[in-house]
């Protein structure tokens, strides 16, 4: 095993109030200054906007200099600024602190919360409010949850350190299991493994899957039944973008609630009463620096009477896995 990696170079602008600048190299092009390039390249600022952000000094360099509305383009410069949104509604739903130690920050993460600013989300992401509510400017994920998904989710809190984190997750040392509510199959020979190969669909929101070399493997196991619906046990082995939300799909078990599978349907229609049930339930490793066996678990649950007593909607069941899809008994 090698040691920790050195430090990173600082970034010429600091964290504020939770959020990181945000980072642009300049491409080739015709343009006379950097804010001309600005202004094409996002065309949803305004140059006003750039232009008042660089009168406040907060457009920089990769070497800290200022940069002015009549500075000449620079192709491959890149530049540090802070991004803002006008008006950001506060997600009405908290995240709780599970562990904190030098170098590990464990949160459980609520639905609809996102974990990085990314669109429409900066202040109300997982990643910001941990920032704030921390004060740690160095804080980064090492994975990822769906917007949709509440569970566990790991930090890196020491850049010097983050690479061993990092690389436990790259080697599939990390166990994660997860739960989910989906329709129940008992024509399927529980338990099973399910295999397919996934690539990026036409649309970028969703993922699919395509003929070729499975490179997405899921165990699944039913924990209870009732009323034609389950509780099910997801084990993915591998960690592709939408694995479970997709692979439940193919076995005709959409999970309740999936705005993205097997239909997409239009942006900005969350409904805040009928979050995805699926949960990030529990994630085991161990330490790449103590040695010592970790598991940290979220407290919340998937109640599957609560779902039988809302009246969960009516689903159309997809038909067996196709040639795409190598459904088998678990070992």
């Amino acid at each position: 095993m090698t040691g920790p990696r050195p430090p990173a170079r600082p970034l010429p602008l600091p964290t504020r109030d939770g959020v990181g600048p945000s980072c642009v190299a300049l491409p080739a092009g015709p343009w006379p200054t950097i804010a001309a390039c600005l202004a094409q390249r996002f065309p949803a600022i305004s140059p006003a906007v750039w232009a008042a952000r660089m009168a406040a000094g907060e457009v920089v360099d990769e070497h800290g200099v200022p940069v002015t509305p009549e500075r000449h383009h620079q192709p491959r410069l890149r530049l540090y600024y802070y991004r803002a949104l006008e008006a950001e509604a506060r997600i009405p739903f908290d995240e709780q602190l599970l562990f904190q130690d030098e170098h590990l920050v464990v949160a459980d993460k609520p639905h609809f919360l996102p974990v990085t600013p990314s669109g429409r989300y900066l202040q109300e992401t997982l990643l910001v409010r941990l920032k704030r509510r921390l004060g740690l400017p160095d804080l980064v994920p090492l994975h990822r949850l769906d917007r949709e998904t509440a569970g566990v989710v790991l930090f890196s809190a020491q850049p010097a350190t983050r690479g061993l984190y990092q690389r436990l997750f790259a080697e599939r040392r990390m166990h994660k299991l997860y739960e989910c509510i989906a329709p129940w199959r008992s024509e399927l020979a529980w338990p099973l493994r399910y295999c397919s190969r996934l690539v990026d669909d036409e649309h970028f929101m969703r993922v699919r899957e395509a003929p070729g070399e499975a490179n997405a493997e899921t165990e699944l196991d039913p924990i209870e039944v009732q009323g034609g619906w389950a509780r099910y046990r997801l084990a993915p082995t591998t960690g592709r973008r939408h694995q479970l939300r997709v692979h439940c799909a193919a076995l005709g078990l959409p999970i309740l609630h999936d705005r993205i599978y097997p239909a997409l349907l239009p942006a900005d229609s969350d409904d805040l009463a009928r979050p995805l049930q699926l949960l990030a339930k529990r994630i085991a490793f161990t330490d790449p620096l103590s040695g010592a066996a970790r598991h940290f678990e979220s407290p919340r649950h998937l109640l599957l009477a609560e779902v039988l007593q809302a009246g969960p909607p009516s689903l159309t069941l997809a038909p067996p896995p196709g040639p795409t899809g190598e459904p088998s008994h678990a070992r």
